[in-house]
């Protein structure tokens, strides 16, 4: 038997943390759906790199553009900030041995901090762009900001897209992905925390 959840979050799905049902949809925690997890690079208006560890995204396209989807970009974030002031960003996709590096682009992220060199990563120029690729990366795709809607009319988050114009490939690696934690439908208990696993090809 399914247990069914609509539009009103349960009574026994309780926060974790302040403010997660603000963050957070509740139908993120009924699902739990992996998610790629990857580093956007922008520029601060200072010059200095700041680097995103970002999930909740699609990437698709077709004869006319390819795009990356970010519908999770917080409004009050430098991320979204450098975004909406320079209309472009990088997305760079890190193998499982970089997660360490990629968690420090989280503690070191004030206006005078150099976010990529404080991680221990390397910014790379990119071609199209003016923030840098991550060199450490197996795959980057530089991108120009296409269309960014804030989709709840809330403001607290918005739907960016990018147009890629250029993509960037090494050598290929294991994707990072990002799984929520899931709350029991009919309980609501579960874990406090999500976690990250590599994606192992079965074919």
């Amino acid at each position: 038997m399914k247990t069914e959840i609509g539009l009103e979050r349960p009574a026994h799905f309780k926060e974790d943390w302040p403010g997660m049902y603000d963050v957070f949809s509740h139908f993120e925690y009924v699902a739990g759906v992996p998610q790629p997890l990857f580093l956007i690079t922008t520029l601060k208006e200072n010059g200095n790199v700041n680097a995103c560890f970002q999930g909740w995204s699609a990437f698709s396209g077709d004869a006319d553009g390819f795009y990356a989807v970010i519908p999770g970009c917080w409004t009050l974030s430098h991320t979204y900030k450098n975004i909406l002031r320079d209309k472009e960003f990088c997305v760079n996709f890190m193998s499982a041995g970089y997660y360490g590096a990629c968690k420090k682009t989280i503690e070191a992220n004030g206006e005078d901090n150099d976010e990529l060199e404080a991680a221990g990563l390397t910014a790379e120029a990119s071609k199209t762009v003016r923030p840098p690729r991550v060199k450490e990366a197996f795959l980057s795709y530089e991108c120009k900001l296409h269309s960014d809607i804030d989709l709840s009319g809330k403001g607290k988050t918005r739907l960016v897209i990018g147009r890629v114009t250029m993509a960037a490939i090494g050598d290929k690696k294991d994707y990072m992905y990002y799984i929520n934690y899931r709350k029991d439908p009919v309980t609501g208990e579960g874990p406090s925390h999500g976690t990250v696993a590599a994606l192992t090809p079965i074919m």
